[in-house]
């Protein structure tokens, strides 16, 4: 069985741009993946309000996801720059890159951006602020230990709870349906992209799961915890009582990444890695929760 993992290439200097501050301070809070947080909590709170949330909740909703987000996000980059500064992988972003100068002048703006979202959050519901505050603390603690992807998802089905419970004050089924599929889902996509880069991660010291197993043991993850996620879709369908525009397009996605682990099972090779991380991110989480809003507009 082949067991290589791609793209080990040879690190080329950094440029250090001191006058791109303000992008490198853009780039510490991970836009992009801000972004979908923001996606899948806005999509949450169109769920639990049936299609039609009321707007002024919904508004505050995702201005506080927003916030909460991007001041986790940065934080987490805040306390995984040592890390990233010795993979190549990551060498490029802007605190390994020195665009932020120190470190520490971003966290004013990293703690100001939390409070606010904490604060947005509790004027919406209590328990909004609680869903926010669990996933705050659990995105940044036990950073790069065996905990990190368990707490990961649990900071990452935060915004879904927050826009949640932003609408709808009861919690039941389908919120906890959805938490579910988060917190499956982040393993899923965190774990495939250090199978693609597992040297990478070697030589940078992350000693945790996947990568310390042997490529044919840790790569066995991947199938149960694909045929969890399906199982988790569809039955979000009969708690949320989706329609059948979602019930195709969540089987449809759900088993393109069981056949994508699939496959990885079968060739151990880093490529196959990397298409489950490239298909787990926006075409299969952005769709579905695109999905779930699309079906009720129907």
């Amino acid at each position: 069985m082949k067991t290589e993992a791609l793209f080990e290439t040879t690190a080329r200097p950094v440029e250090m741009k001191r006058s791109d501050w303000l992008l490198g301070v853009i780039g510490v809070l991970k836009p992009r993946e801000t972004s979908l947080l923001v996606f899948i909590g806005f999509c949450s709170a169109v769920v639990a309000g049936g299609g039609q949330p009321e707007a002024g909740n919904l508004g505050l909703a995702l201005a506080a996801i927003t916030l909460g987000s991007a001041g986790a996000n940065g934080l987490t980059n805040y306390l995984d720059r040592q890390v990233d500064g010795r993979m190549q992988r990551t060498v490029r972003r802007a605190l390994p890159a020195g665009l932020v100068k120190p470190p520490e002048k971003v966290l004013p703006l990293l703690l100001a951006l939390l409070i606010a979202g904490l604060a947005l959050a509790w004027l919406l519901h209590p328990l909004a602020f609680v869903a926010g505050l669990v996933g705050t603390i659990a995105a940044v603690i036990a950073r790069k230990t065996w905990a990190t992807h368990i707490l990961g998802g649990v900071s990452g089905a935060a915004p879904v709870a927050v826009g949640w419970l932003a609408i709808d004050h009861s919690p039941g089924l389908p919120l906890l349906l959805l938490s579910l599929l988060i917190m499956v889902w982040v393993p899923i996509h965190v774990w495939s992209l250090m199978m693609a880069y597992r040297k990478d991660y070697l030589k940078a010291g992350v000693n945790m799961f996947p990568v310390t197993r042997p490529v044919s043991q840790a790569i066995k993850v991947f199938p149960v915890l694909s045929a969890a996620l399906y199982g988790l879709s569809i039955g979000l369908w009969q708690a949320a009582d989706f329609g059948w525009f979602y019930f195709a397009l969540a089987n449809a996605l759900g088993l393109a990444v069981f056949l994508a682990s699939l496959r990885l099972l079968k060739s151990g090779v880093g490529w196959d890695a990397w298409r489950i991380y490239k298909l787990s991110a926006y075409p299969y989480l952005g769709l579905i929760f695109l999905a779930m809003c699309i079906d009720l507009w129907l």
